[in-house]
């Protein structure tokens, strides 16, 4: 039985099971299920191992009390503004595509530490995949905000 149809068969399950107080845990089981099953899905179909290969680095465990993602095109200073903000130290460099993976970083704002996450440089396509597009949009989704970073000077 391949991923998609044990997603379709989990969902039906789903949709068949009462909601009420003692079927809470069946569903909560259920949904993690689900959810590792579409990441495996996801991973499959950019092409990655299942083995770790192509999701490594993007699944940052959640820290502090907000999670902010740094978000744009390749080369415009995200991990500089990561290493200005944080005590990470990402690398910067004068090519594009430096980062490519999810770097973390943590900040503390008001009393409150906010996670800073610096992401890969998004291009055009990245929604159909193109460039770990959908890993790291899968990530800004996660993240408590989007600070999207623009260099005014590149056309």
């Amino acid at each position: 039985m391949g991923i998609t149809e044990r997603i379709k068969e989990i969902e039906s399950e789903m949709a068949r099971t009462q909601k009420n107080k003692a079927t809470n845990y069946h569903l909560g089981t259920l949904k993690a299920k689900l959810a590792k099953l579409r990441n495996d899905l996801l991973v499959e179909q950019s092409g990655g191992s299942g083995s770790g290969g192509a999701g490594e680095g993007f699944d940052v465990a959640r820290l502090g009390d907000a999670r902010i993602a740094l978000i744009g095109f390749p080369s415009v200073g995200k991990s500089s503004l990561l290493n200005q903000l944080t005590a990470t130290q990402s690398e910067a460099a004068a090519y594009e595509f430096t980062t490519l993976t999810c770097i973390p970083g943590t900040m503390k704002y008001k009393g409150s530490k906010v996670q800073v996450l610096d992401l890969p440089g998004i291009i055009e396509g990245a929604a159909q995949g193109k460039g770990r597009g959908r890993e790291v949009i899968a990530v800004a989704r996660n993240a408590d905000a989007i600070l999207i970073v623009l260099d005014a000077g590149k056309e």
